[in-house]
């Protein structure tokens, strides 16, 4: 398995199976498909209503639970240090352990330094091996990450060949927090699966542009997490490793870079208003 050192010595996969819009019923079985194929990091979150089918396939997978590296993520209604203590400790029950190996704040909303806070707690009693955040954007991951006490280990932005992520990079090497990968091929766009760069690329080691866009990733050492329902589709992304991109590659694909910081402005206020208004708060 292929590994980085996160800033506190944790070493994570670089590649790993992402379980969002998958749906509750279906947690279990695509789970167990992915952990069968070979993937050890899982990456789930309260949001995603799919933490206790995470458990139950990983209770009964037979593996052994530290060698599985768990994710999930503290979602905006259990934003503050009592309410997102509680959540913790719910998702633990959900997911059938007593740790996690990360623990983000979801969305850069609501108390998140109290938030920050619990999560400080849980990191030094091991209820959580490393803790980070996701969707925070260059700005607010300076203000987030200079004043707090535990630096975080990891930023999940989306990040692929189209949304490169390179303006915050500088930002997250101050603190040695390393990018996590949602959306790494490009959330199954034509753009991606069909761009003529990578299907160039591709058909030199006979692999497709999906594959070439996550090993483009992992070469950086971005650790990604593609979501698929469909063991073929799983197998095929965790094929990556037998094959290494040239630095004329890497070269050619830097141009694809459509809008660095992603296709979702977190900073839009009337977003974050859809976002509260699901939830009624």
């Amino acid at each position: 398995m292929h590994t980085i050192q996160l800033n506190n010595g944790v070493e994570m996969p670089l590649l790993g199976y992402g379980l969002f819009k998958v749906p509750p019923q279906e947690a279990e079985r695509c789970t167990a498909d992915a952990l069968e194929v070979g993937y050890r990091l899982i990456d789930t979150a309260q949001a995603y209503d799919n933490e206790k089918g995470v458990g139950d396939a990983i209770a009964k997978s037979g593996i052994r639970r530290e060698d599985i590296f768990l994710v999930t993520k503290i979602w905006i209604t259990n934003a503050g240090e009592e309410k997102a203590a509680k959540s913790i400790d719910e998702s633990l029950r959900k997911l059938q352990t007593d740790y996690v190996d990360l623990l983000l704040i979801h969305q850069a909303y609501g108390d998140v330094f109290g938030s920050w806070r619990a999560m400080e707690k849980a990191y030094r009693t091991g209820t959580a091996r490393a803790i980070g955040v996701s969707n925070f954007q260059a700005g607010r991951f300076y203000d987030f990450a200079r004043v707090v006490d535990i630096k975080p280990a990891v930023n999940q932005l989306q990040c692929c060949v189209l949304c490169q992520q390179n303006g915050i990079i500088p930002e997250m090497e101050t603190y040695g927090t390393k990018m996590m990968a949602w959306g790494p091929i490009g959330q199954g766009s034509d753009d991606l699966l069909k761009n003529p760069v990578l299907t160039t690329i591709g058909a030199q080691y006979g692999k497709s542009p999906a594959q070439v866009a996550l090993r483009w990733l992992t070469q950086r050492g971005i650790v990604a997490i593609p979501k698929s329902m469909h063991k073929e589709r799983m197998r095929a992304n965790f094929d990556i490793f037998d094959f290494t991109l040239s630095e004329q590659d890497m070269q050619a694909i830097e141009p694809l870079n459509q809008c660095d910081t992603g296709f979702r402005d977190f900073a839009d206020p009337n977003y974050l208003r859809r976002i509260l208004g699901i939830f009624n708060l």
